[in-house]
């Protein structure tokens, strides 16, 4: 299952930079993670100051 952002995201881009893929892009209200490239690497959820990552 691909990870996604929730609401509690803060748009402080360490995701963004911590994607082995670079596959997270900055959405409108928060940050997106592309779920059909995601390969579940946690990566991303780890680096996140906000707990704002999670597994659909």
């Amino acid at each position: 299952m691909a990870y996604y952002i929730n609401d509690n995201c803060a748009k402080c881009g360490t995701c963004a930079d911590t994607c082995p893929l670079g596959i997270i892009t900055e959405g409108d209200d928060k940050y997106v993670i592309d779920a059909d490239q995601c390969v579940e690497c946690g990566s991303c959820a780890a680096a996140c100051p906000c707990d704002a990552i999670e597994q659909q």
